[in-house]
C-alpha cells in the first residue's frame, strides 16, 4: 500500500531528495521523491511502499506451569498451545488469571516449568517512560535508539497523528496522543511479535476508534483488552485464559463468545444428564446389591430350609444366582464411576457470574441536580461549557467528550470540589452521593484498613466481591499485589455496598474484565439507580444510560 510520510525539513539526511532515497529506502521498498517542494516549507513529502515483513513462524508453548514464590497456588499448570506470529490475537481472561503474566513469560523474563518455542522476537506494550518532560522525540530515541525517524512519522501518519507531537514535551501531550505515539515506535520496528496490553485504558471513544482501524492493517500482535467493539474490530483469534485450560480460537470477540456460550450451555445440559443417570444407576446398584445378599442368605441359615420343598434348588444354583446378581452390582457401579467420571471433565471453564445487588436510595424531589448554562474554569481558562445538565431521580447519565474536555471536572463539582465556576448549579443539601475514582493508586495496605477508613459494610462488602470473582486468598493479601483490575473491583464493590441517591463513577471499567463488564451492565439494568457515568466503552454506554451529554462541541 502507498502511504505518505511527513518528514522534518533541515534533517542532514533529508536534504536531498535522491539521498533520502537511498539513506532511507529499506530492502525491498520503493522511495519516490517529490521534486517540486520550496525551501520555505516546513514539511517535505514522500511517498513510500512498504510491506511489514515479519516471517512466519509459530510459538509453541509445552506443558508451561508457573507459580509467584510464595503463593500455593499456579497461575498455569501444564498449558500447551500453538500461534502463529502472523496472527492478530486478542487475549482474554478474567482480572488476576495471569494475562499479564503471560505476556512475561513468553518474553522471558520470569523462569517457568515447561518450554515456549519460538524463534519471534518480542517487544512489549506499554513502554516505561522515565523522564515525561523531555520533548517526544527525544522521549522515543531514548526507547529505542535504534529507531528510524522517517519510520515513526510513517507510522504517526497512519495513526491519525500529526508527527508535529514529536517536538513537544511527552508530558503535554494526551493520553491518547501518548499511546498512539508508543504505538508508532512499536510497529516501526519491523519483524517483530508484538505484544500490546490493554492500550485503550483511559483513551476516548475517538482515540479507541483511531487505534482500533490502526491496529487492524496490521499483523503479529497479541492485544490484551476488556472493550469489545474494540477487539472485534482488529483481531482475528482469540486465545482465552480459562479457569483451568487456555484455548485458541479462530475469529474475533463476537464469535468467541458465541460459541463459548453455546459450549457452556451443551455442558449444562449434559451435567444434568449425567447427574440423573448417576442417580439411577446408584439406585440400582443398590437395589441389585440388596437381592444379591437376600439370595445369598437362602444358602444358610434360617432361610436355608425354606428351599429344601424346591427339589431344583440347590446351593450350586443359588450360588450361581447370587453371582449373577454381584456381577450386576459391580457393572452398575462401574458404568456410575464412568459417568462421575464424564461429569467432572465437564463445567471445569464455565465461568460463573452472580447478580449484583445494591439498594439505591430514593429521594424527595425529582431532580437531584441541576446545572443551567455552566461554565468552569481554571484559572483563565475555561474547561468546558455552558452546559446544561439535569439528572433525574431512576435516570442514568453518560458524559461524553474527548481527553482533557472537563468531565471528570463536572464530577469534581458536583461531589463538592472547591472550583472556578458560572452560570447556576444546586443539588440537595441531603443528597447522598456514592463515588468511584479513576485512580487506584492510593490503595494500599489490607482490605481490613479499608474497610475501616470506608465505614463499610464488612459482610455486604466481601460478598460483592466474592461474586466479582475475588478469591477468598485475596482477602489477607495487601492491595499492593492485587492487579489493576482487582484494584478497581475493590472500589466498585466499595461502592455498591453503600446505599446511595446518586452513583457517580469516573470511567469505571478500566482494567475491569470483559464477565465484569457484563455482570455490571445486567446490574444497571435491573436495579436502575441514578447515576452520572464517564465511561469510553461504547457497548456498555449503549446498554445502560438513558442519555449522553457531549460537554465536547467537537466530539
Amino acid at each position: 500500500e502507498a502511504v505518505a510520510f511527513r518528514v522534518r525539513a533541515g534533517r542532514e539526511s533529508f536534504v536531498n531528495p535522491e539521498y533520502l532515497y537511498r539513506e532511507a529506502g529499506p530492502s525491498g521498498a520503493v522511495v519516490y521523491g517529490c521534486e517540486k517542494f520550496k525551501a520555505q516549507d516546513i514539511w517535505a513529502f514522500f511517498f513510500c511502499t512498504q510491506e511489514r515483513r515479519l516471517r512466519m513462524a509459530l510459538i509453541e508453548v509445552k506443558n508451561l506451569s508457573f507459580y509467584y514464590e510464595g503463593s500455593y497456588d499456579y497461575v498455569f499448570e501444564n498449558v500447551n498451545f500453538r500461534i502463529d506470529t502472523q496472527w492478530k490475537l486478542g487475549l482474554v481472561g478474567r482480572n488476576g488469571r495471569g494475562k499479564t503474566t503471560l505476556l512475561k513469560l513468553l518474553m522471558g523474563k520470569m523462569a517457568c516449568q515447561g518450554e515456549i518455542i519460538t524463534n519471534a522476537v518480542f517487544d512489549y506494550f506499554p513502554f516505561e517512560v522515565k523522564d515525561k518532560s523531555r520533548n517526544t522525540e527525544e522521549v522515543l530515541e531514548a526507547l529505542d535508539p535504534s529507531c528510524e525517524f522517517w519510520k515513526i512519522c510513517r507510522e504517526l501518519n497512519l495513526i491519525g497523528v500529526d508527527a508535529e507531537v514529536l517536538f513537544r514535551p511527552f508530558e503535554t501531550l494526551s493520553h491518547g496522543e501518548q499511546t498512539k505515539v508508543l504505538l508508532a515506535l512499536l510497529f516501526a520496528k519491523e519483524n517483530h511479535f508484538l505484544l500490546i496490553d490493554e492500550p485503550t485504558n483511559h483513551l476516548d471513544m475517538e482515540a479507541r476508534t483511531a487505534v482500533s482501524q490502526y491496529l487492524s492493517r496490521k499483523k503479529g500482535f497479541i492485544l490484551v483488552s476488556h472493550d469489545q467493539y474494540f477487539l472485534d474490530s482488529c483481531v482475528d483469534y482469540i486465545l482465552a485464559i480459562n479457569r483451568n485450560s487456555i484455548d485458541v480460537e479462530r475469529g474475533n470477540f463476537s464469535v468467541w463468545w458465541m460459541n463459548r456460550q453455546r459450549k457452556d450451555a451443551h455442558e449444562q445440559a449434559e451435567n444434568e444428564r449425567l447427574q440423573k443417570d448417576i442417580r439411577r444407576l446408584k439406585s440400582a446398584a443398590g437395589q441389585a446389591g440388596k437381592w444379591a445378599d437376600d439370595v445369598e442368605s437362602t444358602k444358610i441359615g434360617k432361610k436355608s430350609g425354606m428351599n429344601e420343598k424346591h427339589k431344583g434348588d440347590s446351593r450350586a444354583y443359588i450360588g450361581e444366582k447370587s453371582r449373577r446378581m454381584q456381577q450386576r452390582r459391580k457393572n452398575l457401579e462401574r458404568r456410575q464411576q464412568q459417568e462421575i467420571e464424564e461429569k467432572e471433565n465437564l463445567l471445569q471453564d464455565l465461568e460463573t457470574v452472580e447478580d449484583l445487588t445494591v439498594k439505591p436510595l430514593a429521594h424527595h424531589k425529582k431532580y437531584l441536580a441541576e446545572l443551567e448554562n455552566l461554565e468552569i474554569y481554571y484559572g483563565e481558562k475555561k474547561v468546558c461549557g455552558p452546559l446544561d445538565i439535569r439528572i433525574e431521580q431512576g435516570k442514568r447519565i453518560a458524559l461524553a467528550g474527548r481527553n482533557g474536555s472537563g468531565k471528570s471536572s463536572i464530577l469534581k463539582l458536583i461531589l463538592g470540589e472547591t472550583l472556578s465556576w458560572r452560570g447556576n448549579f444546586s443539588m440537595p443539601s441531603d443528597l447522598k452521593i456514592s463515588y468511584v475514582p479513576q485512580d487506584t493508586s492510593e490503595l494500599r495496605g489490607s482490605l481490613a484498613s479499608f474497610i475501616q477508613a470506608g465505614n463499610i459494610d464488612k459482610t455486604l462488602f466481601l460478598t460483592i466481591l466474592r461474586k466479582m470473582d475475588f478469591s477468598r486468598e485475596l482477602f489477607e493479601k495487601p492491595m499492593e499485589s492485587y492487579s489493576s483490575g482487582q484494584k478497581k473491583k475493590v472500589l466498585l464493590a466499595g461502592s455498591l455496598s453503600e446505599s446511595a441517591h446518586l452513583y457517580i463513577w469516573d470511567e469505571p471499567l478500566n482494567y475491569i474484565d470483559i464477565f465484569s463488564r457484563m455482570q455490571l451492565e445486567a446490574f444497571i439494568k435491573k436495579v436502575q439507580p441514578t447515576m452520572l457515568i464517564v465511561e469510553h466503552d461504547r457497548k456498555f454506554v449503549e446498554n445502560v444510560v438513558n442519555s449522553v451529554i457531549s460537554v465536547d462541541d467537537e466530539y
